[in-house]
């Protein structure tokens, strides 16, 4: 849902595969129990142990709410060897930790980097869709939530979008979209078309 490129030669906004290679990853840190009811305790260290493995081969953006939230995350991920030069830390307060729901879509656009058409060359450009987060329609507790997608896009350094259509904001979670890179995009009825959570 990006904009049409200038030049009709020049191929639209494209979202990469799910397997393509990427930069980083975004996580936002656990915090809120009731979404782990009864069973919180284990799922910071479960984090701990996916930002071990990612950080590997590619940098982690981690979302933390404030300093305190930081330090108990570095504190885990110390013990679980898993702090390293690719973990960046973003202070910033989540309501919940979805962040493939709540944040924004990664694009990228082709663009001329030539002013001689002749001599055309092409450089891609980072975007991001920044989505209307309702939080399923479902919470009244998501006003952080919904600016996640801005502290993403800004942090990345890419241009942001904003999704709207007739005038107004497009709600869609990125969880619930599967996507080929060539322009296939898998969803289901029920969570695009579902009249309850107002997609």
């Amino acid at each position: 849902m990006g904009p049409r490129a200038a030049n009709p030669a020049a191929p639209g906004p494209r979202v990469p595969a799910e397997w393509e290679p990427h930069e980083a990853t975004w996580l936002a840190w656990p915090h809120y129990r009731d979404d782990w009811p009864g069973k919180f305790e284990p799922i910071p260290w479960v984090y701990a142990e996916i930002i071990r493995n990612l950080a590997r081969n590619e940098r982690v953006e981690l979302i933390v709410n404030d300093r305190a939230s930081e330090k108990r995350a570095t504190k885990i991920l110390d013990r679980a060897q898993a702090l390293s030069e690719n973990v960046r830390f973003h202070r910033r307060p989540t309501n919940r930790v979805w962040t493939r729901d709540s944040g924004c879509t990664f694009v990228t656009q082709e663009r001329s980097t030539n002013a001689n058409p002749s001599e055309p060359t092409r450089a891609s450009e980072l975007l991001a869709v920044k989505w209307r987060f309702n939080a399923w329609a479902k919470y009244s507790n998501y006003q952080h939530d919904e600016k996640i997608g801005s502290l993403m896009a800004k942090a990345a350094n890419a241009r942001e979008l904003r999704a709207v259509r007739n005038k107004r904001p497009v709600v869609l979670e990125g969880g619930s979209i599967d996507v080929n890179g060539r322009g296939t995009l898998l969803t289901t009825e029920e969570c695009l078309l579902n009249k309850v959570q107002q997609r």
